[in-house]
């Protein structure tokens, strides 16, 4: 039965809008076209400016909003942050037991998604409200506020409803997954071919009108991106394909089937990319808030406030007709890529700090996801003797299987972290299109949406399999 925080949410649950599950079988046909519409959706939303605001405001986050899938000035300014930030929070609290909830129970996964959608729409406010005081869109009037507040409301729910609806059978996969993977993929083909700005356009325009020497377009000139970013994104896109197919096998046999044999495989990302997705979550959060602390103080100067020397100080630069706020100090300063190796150059000691501090985290975040996630080896020897498996040459039973899987396991985890964090930074000082994080998700969802694909197309033509597969 669900705990006294979810049962809560049973009065609200009956007013929320919702997506009901098909109640026939969908066919993979179907399913790829609501697939496409939801992403089309998605797209047209990234392009659609708010209503109310100048199109020259500026951008305070640039490269984080990759992760959140987010367009700044468009009804998709917040992104999927909400969403994503919310379910973390429940999936957390679930997982260490401050919450007591059943998944494995209709009802409490009824009243579990029924508060991850408040808590959803409490976060989109709560974040819409930010922006909007912290005087991102410049000086506006009051019925502006609340019209710009109220279209992010909207968008943030009609995004949660397009998750919804592709999770819940009518499309492939996850929603926020699909959305994450579409804005890397615009990020980079625009990093790329844009006329203005793209590698092959703009920058080899300005290369070939000698506006731009040989070293700065193959390097990078600050305003471009540069050769070695687009040879980076191909480079890392590769490293994390043969990464995703690194693993360690055992062996293992089935009790009911004697001579029947299979492998358990532990991969090296073991725990996949949540630990970047939670370190760049942070990270972005303590950047957003200190500059919000900021612009309400009075936006003081750098070296001028002994608080924000700690927590961020921040510089207010003027770029023709665009004013950008940056990190020059602090925490913040700490946990903000540099994105050239010019950047790593002029300022070595801050980018030592970043890849010390996402390599720390995403090994901590590691840990803490083994248990929480239920992936530890207790857990996975349980799920291993449940499913009738056993380790040749030992008795039936959890012991010996979670011995084994205590050498392996917290190892590859750790190891898994690690190297998903040197992954990240090292990507960023490169200046891979896309930043290193975003080409870690988009690898992982295509790798899981290509399974899944694989999947639906056995099932499609093989309708005896979906016992197999669990359809």
């Amino acid at each position: 039965m669900a705990g006294r925080f979810l049962s809560l949410f049973k009065p609200i649950g009956r007013v929320l809008p919702e997506i009901k599950k098909p109640g026939r079988k969908v066919s993979f046909n179907e399913k790829i076209f609501w697939t496409a519409l939801v992403l089309v959706v998605f797209l047209v939303m990234t392009e659609t400016p708010l209503y109310g605001i100048s199109s020259d405001a500026q951008d305070r986050f640039g490269a984080l909003r990759v992760i959140f899938a987010s367009n700044q000035g468009t009804l998709m300014e917040l992104g999927i942050g909400p969403i994503v930030t919310a379910g973390l929070i429940l999936q957390l609290l679930a997982g260490s037991s401050i919450i007591k909830c059943d998944l494995s129970n209709p009802e409490d996964r009824g009243l579990f998604t029924s508060a991850s959608k408040v808590f959803s729409i409490v976060l989109t406010g709560v974040q819409a409200g930010a922006y909007i005081i912290s005087g991102m869109y410049g000086a506006i009037g009051v019925p502006v506020m609340l019209a710009i507040f109220f279209q992010l409301i909207a968008a943030g729910i009609i995004v949660m409803l397009m998750d919804e609806l592709v999770q819940k059978g009518w499309g492939l996969g996850s929603g926020i997954s699909l959305f994450i993977m579409a804005g890397v993929a615009q990020t980079i083909v625009w990093n790329t071919f844009n006329p203005q700005t793209g590698l092959f356009f703009g920058a080899l325009q300005q290369f070939l009108g000698g506006a731009m020497t040989s070293v700065e377009w193959v390097f990078g000139s600050g305003v471009y991106p540069s050769l070695l970013g687009f040879i980076a994104t191909i480079v890392v896109f590769l490293v994390v394909i043969y990464l995703q197919g690194v693993r360690i096998e055992l062996p293992m046999s089935y009790a009911g089937y004697k001579g029947f044999r299979s492998r358990y495989p532990i991969k090296l990302l073991y725990v996949s990319n949540l630990p970047v997705i939670f370190a760049s979550a942070l990270f972005a959060n303590v950047y957003f808030f200190t500059q919000l602390l900021w612009s309400q103080m009075g936006q003081p100067a750098p070296g001028t406030n002994l608080f924000f020397q700690i927590v961020g100080d921040y510089n207010v630069t003027v770029s023709g007709n665009s004013t950008n706020v940056v990190p020059v100090g602090g925490l913040a300063y700490l946990v903000t890529s540099p994105h050239s190796l010019q950047a790593v150059a002029a300022d070595p000691l801050r980018a030592a700090a970043y890849l010390g501090i996402i390599v720390a985290f995403c090994a901590v975040f590691s840990l803490i996801w083994l248990e929480v996630g239920g992936l530890g080896p207790t857990k996975v020897a349980k799920q291993l003797m449940d499913s009738g498996m056993q380790i040749p040459g030992y008795r039936r039973s959890e012991r010996p299987i979670e011995q084994i899987l205590k050498r392996y396991i917290p190892v590859v985890t750790v190891l898994g972290g690690i190297i998903v964090g040197l992954v990240a930074g090292l990507s960023d000082f490169l200046g891979a299109f896309g930043t290193g994080t975003g080409i870690l998700l988009s690898v992982g969802i295509i790798y899981q949406y290509y399974e899944l694909l694989m999947r639906e197309r056995a099932a499609e033509m093989f309708p005896a399999f979906r016992k197999i597969l669990g359809e």
